[in-house]
């Protein structure tokens, strides 16, 4: 049960990342047909990233990272084919969020340094 408990925790603590994770006490580690053993992982159809830690249960985390500071005159678009978000512009969703001279960029408003 050690080694289970310590796998659990490093494994909800991905390094470096700001993605949620989830964990299913007692869930079967069998995905759209598929067994999976202890330590094995997969990626869901809501690119989740999950791990079976059987006997325990079956942990997930997302695998994108979410941007929480960009202009206001940008939006974040999820991509559910390849698991991506990028940051584009509201008035034309084709082009990336970007520095212009029209547009100034940096935490609320103010000029980047």
């Amino acid at each position: 049960w050690g080694r289970l408990c310590l796998l659990l925790s490093l494994f909800l603590q991905l390094p470096g990342s700001q993605a949620k994770c989830y964990f299913q006490a007692k869930a079967p580690c069998e995905y759209e047909g598929k067994q999976f053993s202890l330590g094995e992982s997969w990626l869901s159809t809501n690119c989740l990233l999950c791990t079976c830690l059987h006997p325990i249960g079956v942990g997930c985390c997302e695998t994108t990272q979410h941007p929480i500071d960009f202009p206001d005159w940008c939006e974040a678009h999820y991509d559910s084919q390849t698991c991506q978000i990028s940051v584009v512009q509201k008035a034309n969703p084709s082009l990336p969020c970007v520095k212009s001279v029209e547009h100034e960029w940096g935490s609320a408003g103010t000029p980047e340094p």
